[in-house]
């Protein structure tokens, strides 16, 4: 091969691995349909066992994967979900409406790394793993239990299980101040998915790191 062509696959390479920092593979596995939202990234309909693979920049951070449910679209894309409705559109360009089990992240950050959680401060609606697929990167994140069938009756919503702070919407639960603590509320959420984010502050027990450049799979109804 010639010192040009080297240099040419150089450059594409080069320009892949900025253009996608990660592939998001995100499968439902739950025995209904599912909606799966993605800021950035947009939204598709997953019957069960169907998969989207989503492509995102190197560097974006602030992003989001979740599924909606009892959604209802017309030809348009327009429509409205039970849970997870992000402005009553099938392809998302905002973030959903509690209740919401959120896979969280952001590429690229501090010495380079990934950094990923699952979060319930949105509430829950259905079961996730988050989790690495590449890079010899190999701890991932699930939330299995049965939170919708277990939740407080103060906090239960159509088709999830609400976090406090939209209920209650005070400083001890929402964390505006950024003093605030776990409650009985959030150990409600924290028991049951231990790696989970369960209130606002919750970074120390519920933050993941992997080298930039991992691919990563998010998985409804695991």
């Amino acid at each position: 091969m010639t010192l040009s062509k080297v240099l040419f696959f150089a450059l594409v390479a080069c320009f892949l691995s900025s253009a996608y920092g990660a592939r998001f593979d995100i499968t439902n596995r739950c025995p209904y349909t599912v909606w799966a939202a993605a800021v950035p990234g947009g939204g598709r309909r997953l019957n069960t066992g169907e998969s989207w693979g989503l492509d995102v920049a190197a560097g974006t951070k602030g992003a989001r994967i979740w599924a909606r449910t009892g959604c209802n679209f017309d030809g348009s894309g327009r429509g409205h979900c039970q849970t997870g409705d992000c402005g009553a559109v099938l392809r998302c360009n905002a973030y959903g409406a509690p209740p919401n089990t959120l896979a969280e992240y952001a590429l690229n950050q501090f010495n380079n790394l990934d950094f990923f959680d699952i979060s319930l401060v949105d509430g829950f609606n259905v079961p996730m793993d988050f989790s690495p697929t590449s890079n010899g990167c190999t701890r991932g994140i699930k939330c299995t239990a049965d939170i919708n069938r277990q939740c407080p009756n103060e906090l239960k919503a159509p088709g999830g299980c609400n976090n406090p702070c939209t209920v209650f919407k005070t400083d001890n639960y929402c964390c505006n101040s950024g003093s605030c603590s776990a409650t009985t509320y959030s150990k409600f959420f924290k028991n049951r998915c231990p790696d989970a984010y369960s209130y606002p502050k919750d970074d120390a027990t519920s933050t993941f790191t992997c080298n930039g450049g991992t691919n990563y799979r998010v998985v409804f109804c695991p």
